[in-house]
């Protein structure tokens, strides 16, 4: 399984408009995503971005592309931003997204979900990244550790 995904323009646009609360994000274009549909966002001025969906930020991350690719062929990279050891237990269990799909977890981490292959199911990457968008907007004012009891998706 392959740990980055392209997706078309549209579905970047789709994927990312319930996003939009969070700064600079307006100002960046989507080049690629991985396979949990975590965006690498390019600015204006050539610097790169991570859109984390499990953390719910935008961080701005590399200067240029040449950074950007010189940190993905980091083992340490790959874990951290590819999530790789999930990507390939996801794989080792005989998941294999489609081409209109990414890992998305049943239970998002926000919410409590684990971050083990028993919480990936294969999913629509814009409905995955959108309900992300959502889930985190609703959370994100309120106090860690706070119960969630009530989730709203548009």
């Amino acid at each position: 399984m392959d740990l980055v995904r392209r997706f078309s323009s549209e579905a970047y646009v789709q994927a990312l408009s319930s996003w939009t609360w969070l700064e600079g994000l307006e100002r960046s274009k989507p080049v690629l995503a991985n396979a949990f549909g975590d965006v690498f966002l390019q600015a204006p001025d050539g610097s790169f971005s991570f859109l984390g969906t499990v953390e719910g930020s935008l961080v701005p991350t590399w200067p240029d592309a040449a950074s950007l690719q010189a940190a993905v062929n980091t083992r340490e990279a790959q874990e951290q931003y590819l999530l790789s050891h999930l990507v390939h237990a996801a794989a080792e269990a005989g998941m294999d997204p489609g081409p209109d799909q990414v890992l998305s977890f049943t239970v998002p981490p926000v919410l409590g979900g684990e971050l083990s292959v028993e919480n990936i199911e294969p999913a629509d990457f814009v409905v995955s990244v959108n309900i992300a968008g959502q889930v985190h907007e609703q959370v994100r004012s309120l106090p860690p550790g706070t119960p969630v009891t009530d989730v709203r998706i548009r």
